[in-house]
């Protein structure tokens, strides 16, 4: 086994498929693989910062209400108690990474 902890996930059109990518004590990073048309609804951590990174392709990103498309490699940040989401209306998959600190209790 490497170090290399990137996803490979193939999202069907409106899918999205999901992984962990490093779980510890005070840090979750997930991917999310976002097929043409999919959508990560918007939702919020209260007590958690969240992180988007952009691996591939492009989203839009829901922020409180308002919109950004970002394009590979983009980072978001979220802070805590932020809603936030994403949307694929490309016709490609896009790939991103969330990073939640500190993990919920």
């Amino acid at each position: 086994m490497g170090f290399d902890r990137y996803p490979d996930l193939d999202p069907a059109d409106g899918e999205i498929l999901d992984a962990e990518l490093a779980v510890t004590d005070d840090v979750l990073v997930k991917a999310f693989a976002l097929g043409p048309g999919a959508e990560l609804s918007a939702h919020e951590h209260a007590d958690e910062t969240n992180v988007f990174h952009v691996l591939e392709g492009r989203v839009v990103v829901i922020q409180d209400g308002e919109e950004e498309e970002i394009a590979a490699p983009g980072v978001v940040l979220h802070e805590r108690g932020v809603e936030h989401g994403a949307r694929n209306e490309s016709d490609d998959r896009a790939i991103l990474t969330a990073s939640l600190c500190p993990l919920p209790s």
